[in-house]
């Protein structure tokens, strides 16, 4: 890492801070009573990476590889996430069933060889080649993608982080990073928007509260966007992991992202989606960034332009990614505009982006800022207290990232997020 060295009781208030919360997920909750097997149901989140045990199990796992922990807590909570039978259908992704279990023990547990994990590993090569399969169809058809097709939570850029942290040299995962190049190539579809629209424009609405207008979006955000997709070809390209036209593909999303990229005070910014409207009039209906989320926000997608960078040998635009990121840590308007201390949409998720972007900066002002950014996540840690207990969501997420701050040590387990 070539962050800035912190102070020692800095370092120390954030270890102190990250083991208090993981204290308190020592032990996994009972498994609800009754007989509620719903979607909604509480009894699904144990194999959630978001909101449950999947997600807690990393945070222990974490902790014992390097010195802070047991591992009985780890063996715990991975038993609370098998607990059920787990969903491989279209439900599962990286963030739910079994592709988070699987990712959970792998990444909490990398060296160990429990008897469920060859099943493990064939649910999840089934449900990816089922989704390639679909995914062929589709781009036969000249159709729209549904965001679940490729997203990070539930798509196939999700399973691809997972496939590049368990076995990037296989077959499968090359055959997903040939799919997103496909993803990136303009679709002659009969609709609204034709060939003005990029090959990822969902069909999906854009879902934001205010419109449910026809005609689908681009969704332009690391969780459920095309910034996640262009972070996980850029990550594979930097392991040397390559596959025909994906340089090409990485660059056509750029220059995409150029193309709606907004300038403003504190520094440029992208929406967080597209509709037709607003890609008829050739411009975003917002006058300014949202909240800087890893989720939607300006942070999430400058690390994955700023990864773009790094893996095309691009150093103007690294650079140029790191100076949208700097300049955001640093505006108080947009940091006013965090309300939570999770991964996903909060401080945590900021400062967990800027320190694994710092450690790869060319700009010196981000390795600078991870200081002051630590020093409002050790604050904001336990305000309010999220209401569940993952990873993504929840205070599991919150300790490792301070925990990760702390020591130095970077166990992978970002993965989940991809910003490293």
């Amino acid at each position: 890492m070539t962050v800035t060295p912190l102070a020692t009781p800095l370092l120390r208030a954030a270890e102190t801070m990250a083991s208090c919360i993981s204290d308190t997920l020592m032990e996994p909750p009972a498994l609800p009573d009754g007989v509620d097997y719903g979607p909604r149901s509480t009894r699904w989140y144990g194999q959630s990476l978001s909101k449950g045990a999947a997600g807690v199990a990393i945070l222990h796992g974490v902790r014992a590889q390097t010195g802070h922990g047991e591992r009985e807590p780890v063996r715990a909570w991975l038993r609370h996430a098998s607990a059920e039978t787990l969903n491989n259908g279209t439900g599962a992704g990286l963030w739910f069933g079994a592709p988070a279990v699987t990712h959970a023990l792998t990444t909490a547990m990398p060296h160990a060889r429990p008897a469920a994990l060859n099943a493990l590993d064939t649910a999840v090569t089934d449900l990816t080649e089922h989704r390639l399969t679909a995914a062929d169809a589709r781009l036969a058809a000249s159709a729209r993608p549904r965001l679940a097709e490729f997203d990070l939570v539930r798509g196939l850029t999700g399973l691809g982080a997972h496939l590049l942290r368990r076995s990037p040299d296989g077959d499968l995962l090359r055959r997903v990073l040939a799919y997103l190049v496909r993803l990136t190539e303009p679709v002659d579809a009969d609709d609204a928007v034709g060939l003005l629209a990029p090959g990822w424009w969902s069909a999906d609405p854009p879902s934001n509260g205010e419109s449910r207008e026809r005609g689908g979006h681009a969704n332009v955000g690391m969780a459920h966007g095309i910034t996640g997709p262009l972070a996980l070809l850029s990550l594979a390209m930097r392991r040397d992991i390559r596959v025909p036209g994906q340089s090409e593909a990485i660059d056509r999303v750029c220059s995409w992202l150029d193309t709606w990229q907004q300038a403003g005070p504190a520094g440029v910014w992208w929406p967080e989606k597209i509709t037709v409207a607003e890609l008829r009039a050739g411009r975003p209906a917002i006058t300014g960034p949202a909240r800087p989320s890893w989720c939607y926000g300006t942070p999430g997608m400058a690390r994955a332009v700023q990864l773009a960078g790094i893996a095309l040998g691009d150093t103007g635009r690294q650079q140029a990614a790191e100076d949208a990121l700097a300049r955001c840590v640093a505006d108080p308007v947009q940091l006013g505009r965090i309300i939570d201390p999770s991964l996903c949409h909060g401080w945590a998720g900021l400062a967990a982006t800027l320190w694994y972007a710092a450690a790869d900066a060319r700009d010196t002002r981000l390795p600078a800022s991870v200081p002051y950014l630590m020093r409002l996540l050790v604050q904001h840690a336990t305000d309010p207290t999220p209401a569940s207990s993952g990873l993504i969501s929840g205070p599991a997420g919150i300790a490792l990232a301070l925990h990760t701050f702390a020591t130095g040590t970077d166990i992978h387990w970002s993965t989940s997020l991809l910003i490293t």
